[in-house]
């Protein structure tokens, strides 16, 4: 593979940056009331700047009645006291833009919260909105007008009486979707962009991109057949209808159209979709998203063999100049130290931090924060109580930062809004500073490593095994290289060098004890450790 894009291009930030994101509620709390804030990341920027990250991204902070923790916006242009306020954000963006830190805000599009002034209008029919939302009559036998489901389990149709008529939600009830088709609401949104755009934001990532243009007709989706009732009722039918429609292209090509207004800054998308039909949101001749979000290392098997075919067909996937990107957790899905257990945790932050492309790294996986049970009175996510008989519930991969072993692990003075892993007290910023072998030493390692040379932060990757437990590949830039050795087993292993006669060099292990150590043909790797090395000549 090539660097990408034309050379001119390649001062883009994003692309040789890394991305972290903060969930706010759940980073620091400065005011005492046991929820993240605004304040509260403004002073641990610090923090951010050492770890070596170039961005962060904030997830949801608007003025919300919070049936959903955010996503259920009721004004795009402020934010919620809980958070703070905007001067409070004008601090923060300044602060992070003094400290070379980037600020990208969640932008949620797809649906407002039902008590939006637009929603209070649209079911009056008053004020020209009475066509924001998607309404419809019922189904002529009577019911929803079609079979389309809540991701949040059950229909995805309520009736409203003061209306008369259903609106659509693809979530919550809650969460009226918008109307994309109409004009006014195009306009609308689109000058929310530019009310943080000129306050100076540096980009967006896109709440569930892919579904804000549904069928015209609104057709049934169809029943997939391999749902069973052990997985949640949103797959119960396939997605056919209710988004990933060819019109939506068009429409981030105009999103894209707003930003270049402001120099271009990022724009990510969020979709989950097979890497076949993720690619298209790059879109024609590089116009839609810079970043359509790929969450493959969410789904594939932890095995060498299936990570690098994976790796492999995403990048022969990848249009002409598009830049791959990369997530290993999020505040949807378990994060990374659950899925893959403690030791791989290393190994996974290393195959992150060197593949080709951004990476996203999730706040908390560069302690290794694991699950977190959530007893059911504490239980918060929707989804989780509308579902409680399936393990939905995102709550575990929202909790609290752990910053030391102080009451409340330094998060705040007050009890936490969800609880603390129970190993806190060991697995805190504070004493992992204190351990030069900790994740949090490696992954600021990598991430201070793969600033400093292009091989990882803009170089080729070429696959070079991914068999028996090793997933080995090579980043080149120029007359350098780099290659990275990933042992996903618990067995030691051997790894023969090509090509002959040349020496490398281990730069990092993700022991943390090989640094300077010289190789010449044979690689020993140990139970679950990952090496990168120096090709010296």
């Amino acid at each position: 593979m090539t660097d990408g894009r034309p050379p001119a291009i390649l001062g883009d930030w994003w692309r040789p940056g890394a991305i972290y994101q903060i969930y706010p509620r759940s980073f620091q709390d400065s005011g005492g009331d046991g929820i993240g804030d605004l304040e509260g990341i403004r002073r641990r920027l610090d923090y951010l700047v050492g770890l070596g990250v170039d961005a962060i991204w904030i997830s949801p902070f608007y003025p919300s009645p919070m049936h959903d923790f955010g996503y259920d916006v009721s004004n795009y242009c402020d934010v919620d006291p809980i958070f703070g306020s905007l001067r409070d954000f004008d601090l923060l963006l300044a602060d992070a833009h003094r400290s070379g830190l980037k600020i990208v805000l969640d932008f949620v599009p797809n649906h407002t919260s039902i008590e939006h002034e637009w929603f209070a209008a649209s079911r009056q029919r008053r004020d020209d909105k009475s066509d924001w939302y998607i309404w419809r009559d019922g189904a002529p036998s009577g019911g929803p007008p079609n079979n389309w489901r809540s991701h949040f389990g059950g229909p995805a149709w309520s009736f409203d009486s003061a209306r008369g008529q259903y609106y659509y939600h693809a979530f919550l009830p809650q969460q009226p979707d918008l109307n994309w088709r109409n004009p006014k609401v195009k306009a609308a949104m689109f000058d929310v962009l530019r009310f943080w755009l000129r306050r100076g934001v540096d980009g967006f990532r896109v709440d569930v991109i892919s579904q804000l243009m549904k069928d015209e007709a609104l057709r049934d989706n169809p029943a997939n057949p391999g749902w069973t009732p052990l997985r949640p009722q949103i797959e119960e039918l396939l997605q056919l209808y209710s988004g990933d429609q060819d019109d939506i292209h068009p429409l981030i090509a105009e999103m894209r159209g707003v930003l270049a207004e402001f120099g271009d800054p990022l724009l990510i998308g969020e979709i989950y979709l097979p890497m076949e039909r993720l690619v298209a949101y790059y879109g024609a001749a590089l116009s839609g998203a810079h970043l359509p979000f790929n969450f493959q290392l969410l789904e594939t098997p932890w095995q060498a063999e299936s990570l690098g075919a994976m790796i492999a067909s995403y990048e022969a996937l990848l249009p002409e100049g598009a830049w791959p990107n990369w997530v290993l957790s999020n505040h949807d899905r378990p994060r990374v130290a659950t899925r893959v257990g403690d030791a791989q945790a290393r190994v996974a932050t290393m195959l992150l931090l060197t593949l080709r492309g951004t990476p996203t790294l999730y706040y908390g996986d560069e302690l290794g924060i694991g699950h977190v049970d959530i007893s059911p009175p504490r239980i918060r996510d929707p989804w989780a109580l509308r579902e409680p008989s399936l393990a939905v519930g995102r709550d575990p991969v929202r909790t609290p930062m752990q910053w030391d072993d102080s009451a409340n692990a330094g998060f705040s003075t007050h009890e936490p809004w969800l609880p603390l892993t129970p190993d806190w007290p060991e697995r805190n910023v504070e004493r992992f500073e204190a351990e030069p072998a900790s994740l949090l030493h490696l992954t600021r390692r990598l991430l201070h490593y793969r600033r400093d040379h292009r091989t990882l932060s803009l170089g080729s990757w070429r696959l070079l095994a991914s068999s028996n437990e090793l997933l080995a590949y090579e980043r080149r830039s120029g007359q350098e290289t780099t290659i990275v050795v990933l042992n996903l087993g618990g067995a030691s292993q051997l790894w023969r060098l090509d090509p002959a006669g040349s020496s490398f060099c281990v730069a990092i292990s993700t022991y943390c004890d090989r640094a300077g150590e010289r190789v010449d043909q044979v690689l020993r790797l140990r139970p679950d450790e990952g090496v990168v090395l120096a090709v010296l000549g």
